[in-house]
């Protein structure tokens, strides 16, 4: 199983995989909504993505810190710095997708999730997911 070999690799903490490890997932559970482990509301997935696309990994991180602080016992839930606007996502109330140009499959490159060009692959199937979902010109 693919996302398994990734996750282990997400968990090890080490570059490149690590720190691209909530994007992967965002990809993989809004190309696969019906995973037993996908949240079956997408925005944080979609938030996720929306933030590595328009700021690389430093809005990645600040979405995370952020998500962090609220699920605080030591704010309540409260984050009294301003929310960082998100894009909604598109087509929210319609089906998921069923068609992405680069998936997992591309991404694992023969299973083996190769850390050279990395990033890369995950910045092409971020991109593929968004343009899935976003609606028809």
């Amino acid at each position: 199983m693919l996302f398994g070999r990734l996750l282990v690799l997400d968990y090890s903490r080490q570059p490149p995989w690590g720190p691209l490890h909530g994007v992967a997932v965002a990809c993989y559970f809004l190309q696969h909504p019906r995973h037993p482990l996908a949240p079956g509301d997408p925005t944080a997935s979609w938030a996720l993505l929306y933030a590595y696309l328009s700021g690389g990994q430093p809005a990645v991180d600040a979405v995370v810190a952020q998500a962090r602080r609220r699920n605080s016992h030591r704010h309540r839930g409260r984050d009294d710095r301003p929310e960082r606007q998100v894009v909604d996502l598109p087509r929210a109330a319609i089906q998921a997708p069923r068609i992405f140009v680069t998936t997992i499959v591309d991404v694992a490159v023969g299973g083996s999730f190769p850390a050279p060009g990395y990033p890369d692959l995950v910045r092409s199937w971020a991109e593929s997911t968004v343009a899935a979902w976003a609606p028809a010109s």
